[in-house]
């Protein structure tokens, strides 16, 4: 029972945050940029590696036609040999002719890779074509993004403006007023009557101070004095 009540929440929270995120355009149009983004680097490299097939596809080519160049020079000169009674003719026209089968396989890769050059020019110019409106593409989403997110923030905050201000009415304000003045006039009451307990107290002391007179201290002084011949007597 309680494995079915977390899954049940799972799913509960994960629908939430799909309604979540299609209720929220600013986070669609950032996924949005990040599929672009992920789409648009994965052309790049897929580019990259078709333009390096390319180029050993042409590389490979002027090879081979060197190769069928070349051969077609030596059986030239196995000929002209066979002319010139440097070798023999049977001997001269087999050489030549294995130098021209040579020759013809060179020139069939040669028409094999010139087709696939081809096609290669041809995909890279649809896949550079695409790079392209992605690139734009891309730029027009971020500027977009940039827009709704600021008019976003604006419809965000002018909304909780408007609810501060919806739901202070005239009532309310005064309210609020009335309660303001009510605790500062208690805080004034307040000062007040500590000012007054100082005083008062002051007062009570000077009251004491003034009901025992300098009667006390004439005493006071009269035994201190009483006191200090007794201490020292004269002879």
């Amino acid at each position: 029972m309680n494995l079915f009540l977390r899954i049940l929440k799972f799913f509960q929270s994960e629908a939430h945050a799909v309604v979540s995120k299609f209720e929220d355009p600013v986070k669609l149009i950032e996924q949005g940029i990040r599929d672009l983004k992920k789409d648009f680097d994965d052309s790049m490299k897929s580019v990259a590696q078709l333009k390096a097939i390319s180029i050993g596809a042409k590389k490979e080519l002027e090879v081979k036609k060197q190769i069928a160049a070349d051969y077609e020079q030596k059986a030239m000169l196995l000929l002209e040999k066979a002319h010139k009674g440097e070798l023999e003719q049977s001997e001269a026209d087999r050489l030549a002719g294995e130098a021209l089968k040579k020759r013809q396989e060179a020139l069939k890769e040669i028409q094999n890779l010139t087709t696939n050059i081809k096609n290669y020019d041809s995909s890279l110019g649809v896949m550079e074509k695409k790079i392209l409106q992605l690139k734009n593409k891309i730029k027009e989403s971020e500027n977009e993004y940039t827009s709704l997110k600021a008019r976003a923030t604006v419809a965000k905050t002018t909304k909780k403006i408007n609810q501060q201000l919806s739901s202070m009415n005239s009532e309310s304000t005064m309210a609020m007023i009335e309660e303001m003045k009510t605790k500062i006039q208690e805080e004034e009451n307040l000062a007040e009557a500590y000012a007054e307990t100082s005083m008062l107290e002051t007062s009570v002391d000077d009251e004491i101070n003034n009901a025992i007179g300098t009667d006390l201290d004439v005493q006071k002084s009269l035994e201190a004095m009483k006191q200090k011949l007794l201490a020292n007597p004269k002879d």
